[in-house]
């Protein structure tokens, strides 16, 4: 008789994120990476989208001279704890602590509520019928079997008492309050008069909202994606409340709100699309410009919009908003001279208007913009190790020279 393999079990299940595949999004990251967004210069399809570091974390992108620290995370102590915690070492015992279902921020495997299809926390849980295993609606509404076991699948039930469970892990996770020693967030508990200090039990809540909904967008599972995040701002939303616009709180909501705009374009809801971007626009404007991160997310921000406004015709519309990114990129430019990504960045900007222009018949001005594209890429000396860099400058300047020779295709297309 053959047991069946529990989806949980060390064996069945892959507790490494690194196996998966690199899908339209990576799971590591958010849809504000540089390496490819929809208006870099890798040809990208509406509703694609890429992902950078969780915008809960400082790291900066290569060239940010401000760079950050890795994993840094926002939320603050509770003022309550502070001053509770003893910084002589001989008085207190460091105890390593991990979140009971495996959700911890340094392995973030996969745990018992997790979708074994998508890796995400399960959304809308479905039960196949015989065999009784569990993933997401939407991951198994692609199968006529089981995915797991190869059952053939008779019908479909909504499992509503385990999802309550992973709604109910997901409102009590990371609500542990830490104070802060020695630039680590921790959390203090006395036993025996003998001070015990744990150490990271787990993400963040925000943090891992983020990733949760990063791994649901690489799958596919946009509705899942959109779920997480739409909570993730309403914390943010909350921190505001009670701490007023800081710049850190501002920085991640307005990359969350881009995430959401991503998944609401995934969906096909253009409008609800440019309304998460303008938002977000709306809280990356209040923040300092010297940001080559915050420059570059807010630039693609608003040339996600242009390229809605594109798809629906709007051209003057469009126009506008691509003109508005490549004015931030030119500023960006003029603080960071040295920093190839921006330079390429204000190229394909000027690509994008070149592009309006010409289909605005404004024929005069479009080729000015693609020469000058063609002359900033031209005139980019990289080092030998930006492979990458090197890649997509001449992917972006053999399309603007095809532009200014012959053109045949539009920079949303291409770019």
């Amino acid at each position: 008789m053959t047991t069946s393999v529990c989806p949980f079990s060390k064996a069945a299940r892959p507790d490494d994120v690194s196996i998966r595949k690199q899908g339209e999004m990576n799971a590591s990251g958010c849809p504000f990476s540089k390496a490819a967004r929809p208006d870099d210069a890798s040809a990208r399809k509406q509703g694609e989208t890429a992902a950078s570091g969780c915008p809960f974390s400082k790291s900066a992108r290569p060239d940010d001279a401000s760079a950050r620290n890795q994993g840094e995370i926002s939320n603050k102590g509770c003022p309550e704890d502070e001053g509770k915690l003893n910084k002589d070492s001989t008085d207190s015992a460091t105890v390593p602590a991990k979140c009971p279902f495996g959700y911890d921020s340094q392995t973030f495997k996969l745990g018992p509520f997790s979708c074994m299809l998508c890796q995400a926390l399960l959304y809308e849980s479905s039960r196949c019928v015989p065999c009784t295993h569990v993933f997401c609606k939407v991951c198994l509404a692609r199968f006529k079997d089981c995915p797991l076991c190869g059952a053939d699948i008779e019908s479909i039930e909504a499992d509503e008492n385990l999802q309550k469970m992973v709604d109910q892990f997901i409102e009590g996770h990371a609500r542990i309050k830490r104070t802060v020693v020695n630039g680590t967030e921790k959390e203090e508990v006395e036993n025996d008069n003998k001070k015990v200090i744990y150490a990271d039990v787990s993400m963040e809540r925000g943090s891992f909202l983020v990733q949760q909904a990063m791994r649901a967008f690489s799958a596919q599972n946009y509705e899942s994606a959109k779920s997480r995040l739409a909570m993730c701002t309403e914390d943010i939303r909350d921190q505001l409340g009670r701490e007023g616009n800081t710049p850190e709180l501002c920085s991640q909501l307005g990359a969350v709100l881009g995430m959401l705009g991503d998944c609401s374009r995934a969906l096909g809801d253009s409008s609800s699309a440019v309304k998460h971007f303008e938002e977000s626009i709306e809280f990356l404007m209040k923040l300092p410009m010297n940001d080559l991160e915050i420059t570059h997310t807010l630039s693609v921000s608003l040339n996600k919009i242009g390229d809605l406004k594109y798809y629906d015709e709007e051209l003057e519309a469009a126009r506008s908003f691509y003109d508005r990114a490549l004015k931030v990129r030119r500023d960006a430019v003029k603080h960071h001279p040295n920093s190839p990504s921006q330079i390429l960045d204000v190229a394909v900007s000027l690509a994008k208007v070149a592009d309006i222009d010409r289909s605005l018949q404004n024929e005069d001005a479009a080729t000015d913009g693609f020469e000058e594209g063609m002359k900033l890429l031209e005139s980019l000396k990289l080092d030998s190790g930006d492979s990458a860099l090197e890649q997509r400058r001449l992917s972006v300047l053999e399309f603007l020279k095809k532009q200014v020779e012959k053109p045949e295709q539009s920079a949303e297309t291409a770019l």
